[in-house]
């Protein structure tokens, strides 16, 4: 996509911390990092959501995430790498890979309590869906 600065990114267009590159995906540093070590994994195949991404390409960027875990996990001190698929700052779907630490205290979302009922109308609606 013309303006879109990921897919500047995975061109070369604009300068990024690559970590990892194939015929797919690109993989770069955060330049707003949560913690030391937060990447960016992007399918090189522009698409805004996830769910307008073709399957395959889906699939493999969790194989591939959970690769780059393992990396992260070896090469860094960190309890454990968190996975988000926020989707809103950037408009090309992407996978946010968060070195984490017991005991850091960071809060992804807020969070709210379910009204009397709320719970049994959303399963139907959502199960409508499937």
């Amino acid at each position: 996509m013309e303006n879109c600065i990921f897919c500047k990114i995975a061109s070369g267009e604009i300068p990024s911390s690559k970590i990892y590159e194939d015929k797919d995906f690109f993989v770069f540093l955060d330049i707003h990092p949560v913690s030391d070590g937060h990447l960016l994994i992007i399918p090189k195949k522009h698409s805004v959501w996830m769910w307008e991404t073709d399957d395959t390409t889906v699939a493999n960027i969790f194989v591939l995430a959970k690769k780059i875990m393992l990396a992260l996990k070896k090469g860094l001190p960190c309890d454990y790498v968190q996975l988000s698929v926020v989707g809103n700052e950037v408009p090309h779907f992407h996978v946010h890979l968060i070195p984490r630490h017991e005991g850091d205290n960071f809060k992804n979302f807020p969070t709210k309590e379910y009204q009397e009922g709320q719970t049994t109308e959303l399963i139907e609606k959502i199960t409508r869906a499937l």
